[in-house]
């Protein structure tokens, strides 16, 4: 069994514990001016009366080894597969983190003046101009900062629109398998949620919906591909129910990258959709940001869009409209996650359109070439239709004693970081994997092994599955009372010679 060179097998004490008493990490010259007292330049109820308890001493070598070492901790994206599903977790090019960091970008203040922010400005709405023609929406804003908050933006759209036709409406219908923001997003606008169960293909059950539209339905919650990781095969279908009840069509896009390229969400009559332009674009993402989640709409809704509009004039400048009579207001201050945003106009233009196709077919490709090599492997609760990612469950190894938790715990001591778990509720023991567009057929190979490999030691040795991971620092934690009664206190350990605190 090939692994991966890097992973996660050498302990280190904590800084303090490292301590050594006298040890500096800097000298200083002798001064080449008078000496004057701290307490003629500061303020005396500002300054320490003694040393700071407990902080440590060490030498810039003991800083940099300690730093360096836990930074071959981490597993990234940018070491191997990261197959985290729903989550889009590609290999982000260094050229958009190049761009994003030109000195014009960072330095800019946002509240320079309207004619003194031209280039960011020409930035943001050349990027607002593509991402409506990708879409094959009417209009867009880009301030949303995240997925979740584009929902939320997209909703109070909708409920805007029905407003001012005299009746907001009471709920927002969601299928089963939508992303498990949505319904949190509905309730935040002050909506009701009605689940839509999945047929037995894991598809919108047509028939259900058309029972459940009524004139209290205000949208259909539409997460497509659907975290099943399968296209709405009836969206037109779909899309003229919800309409012909009076509602709008809310498509959440998160995995807009299974078909970037191929189909537009305006083509099929969807009335508002945002993008995690930090999954299906460019931005290194994972533990809370930053992100950004755009809203664009059909021309139903672009009277609500947020203020600022930006509004090209005939002189080909970019001025901030905020003269929007039915405008939703203000959603964010300034202009949005601007790094972010010139990320992703520098992808677009890096790959152009033939490009972004093949993101989504590469995308697709490698999801249903992990699917095809471990379908005699792992249960595939719904395998039609494959798109950007594959649903395993553990339902074959369960009889072993074996979960789905104990499979994700032993992929660590493989190399690899765990996939999605758990999720979408309507399979129980789910594995959720997307490998994205970004991985060769080598490193999905590798994957593939290890699944494998996983699944007869699950057979021939369930404990050593049910007991992993072995290899790193902290074996099996109690997950559950580590979440909910964390002890975050820190108690100075005895010390420990040099070789002690490196094994």
């Amino acid at each position: 069994m090939r692994k991966p060179e890097y992973h996660v097998t050498r302990s280190e004490s904590l800084i303090f514990e490292r301590s050594r008493p006298g040890r500096r990490a800097y000298s200083l010259p002798p001064l080449d001016v008078p000496e004057t007292a701290l307490e003629q330049l500061i303020e005396k109820r500002f300054l320490r009366s003694g040393p700071i308890e407990g902080m440590p001493e060490l030498s810039e070598v003991d800083v940099v080894r300690h730093y360096t070492r836990l930074s071959r901790w981490n597993y990234a994206v940018d070491l191997g597969l990261y197959p985290l599903g729903s989550c889009t977790m590609k290999y982000n090019p260094k050229l958009n983190e190049k761009v994003a960091r030109f000195d014009g970008f960072i330095n800019h203040h946002p509240y320079t003046p309207e004619e003194l922010s031209q280039g960011s400005l020409q930035v943001i709405k050349w990027l607002e101009e593509l991402l409506c023609e990708i879409t094959g929406m009417k209009a867009g804003t880009l301030i949303p900062a995240a997925g979740a908050h584009g929902e939320l933006t997209g909703l109070m759209l909708i409920r805007a629109c029905l407003q001012s036709r005299g009746n907001p409406r009471k709920k927002v219908l969601i299928p089963d398998s939508a992303h498990g923001t949505n319904p949190a997003s509905a309730t935040v606008c002050g909506y009701g949620v009605q689940t839509i169960r999945s047929n037995e293909r894991g598809l919108v059950d047509v028939e259900a919906l058309r029972r459940a539209m009524t004139d209290e339905v205000a949208a259909l919650m539409l997460t497509n591909p659907n975290t099943l990781g399968l296209f709405e095969e009836e969206i037109e279908e779909i899309v003229r129910i919800v309409h012909d009840a009076g509602g709008l069509v809310y498509m959440d896009g998160a995995n807009f990258n299974a078909f970037l390229g191929i189909a537009r969400p305006g083509d099929m009559g969807i009335d508002v959709i945002h993008l995690n332009l930090h999954k299906t674009f460019s931005t290194p993402h994972g533990g809370g940001g930053p992100g950004a989640g755009p809203v664009f709409v059909g021309e139903t809704l672009e009277p609500f869009l947020p203020v600022p509009r930006l509004v090209r004039t005939t002189e080909g400048t970019v001025r901030l409209d905020f003269d929007r009579p039915q405008t939703i207001g203000r959603i964010r201050a300034f202009y949005g996650n601007f790094g972010v945003l010139v990320r992703a106009l520098c992808y677009i233009l890096t790959l152009g359109a033939d490009g972004l196709r093949e993101v989504a077919e590469a995308a697709v490709v490698n999801a249903n070439y992990i699917a095809h090599h471990l379908k005699d492997t792992y249960d595939i609760p719904y395998p039609g239709g494959i798109m950007h990612e594959v649903i395993f469950s553990d339902k074959w190894q369960r009889p072993y004693g074996v979960r789905n938790v104990d499979i994700a715990k032993r992929l660590i001591d493989y190399g690899f970081h765990p996939p999605t778990m758990s999720f979408p509720l309507i399979v129980p023991g789910a594995l959720m994997v997307e490998p994205t567009d970004t991985e060769c057929r080598e490193e999905l190979d590798l994957f593939i092994e290890a699944m494998k490999a996983i699944a007869r030691e699950c057979r021939e040795n369930p404990d050593l599955v049910r007991h992993a991971p072995h290899t790193t620092r902290i074996g099996r934690l109690d997950e559950v009372t580590a979440a909910r009664k964390p002890v975050l206190r820190w108690r100075p350990a005895e010390p420990t010679s040099g070789a002690e605190q490196s094994r």
